[in-house]
């Protein structure tokens, strides 16, 4: 089972874009205000990881965190990756107040690298998601089909 947090575990299209990102993230003078620094929590999952992180909540123990099953979700193709904002190295879970504009701000840096942000999907909304698929859909991946660099 492989749950990856390794950048190198993306597509080279994506990769590109989270490597912009956590360097403007390590830049940006709110964040550094704040004294904010951001990590990948996960990028490259198996089949057989997202399966058991899709289980949670439904079949396993714990709160339902995803409505991907194996195959549709975009970490499964090495588009996605997921972050965590940390305040003087404690984890910012919190989405209110001046956490919530902490999260406000990655989304925004996402964007400007390219990046869909979760964070301003209607339904299922997920912070610290953020996915660079070159336009493809999930489809498109299944019948084989793979991203330009």
């Amino acid at each position: 089972m492989i749950d990856s947090r390794d950048l190198n575990e993306l597509s080279p299209a994506a990769r590109k874009r989270a490597q912009t990102f956590f360097a403007a993230c390590a830049d940006d003078p709110y964040l550094l205000a704040n004294g904010i620094t951001v990590i990948a929590t996960s990028t490259y999952r198996d089949f057989e990881a997202q399966d058991a992180i899709y289980a949670r909540g439904r079949t396993a123990p714990g709160k339902v965190v995803t409505k991907a099953k194996a195959g549709d979700s975009w970490h499964n193709w090495r588009c996605a990756f997921d972050v965590l904002p940390l305040r003087c190295g404690k984890p910012v879970w919190s989405t209110t107040g001046t956490d919530g504009e902490v999260w406000r701000r990655l989304g925004e840096i996402g964007e400007t690298c390219g990046l869909e942000w979760a964070g301003r999907w209607t339904t299922f909304r997920e912070l610290a998601h953020f996915q660079y698929t070159g336009g493809l859909t999930l489809a498109d991946f299944k019948a084989g089909k793979t991203m330009m660099a």
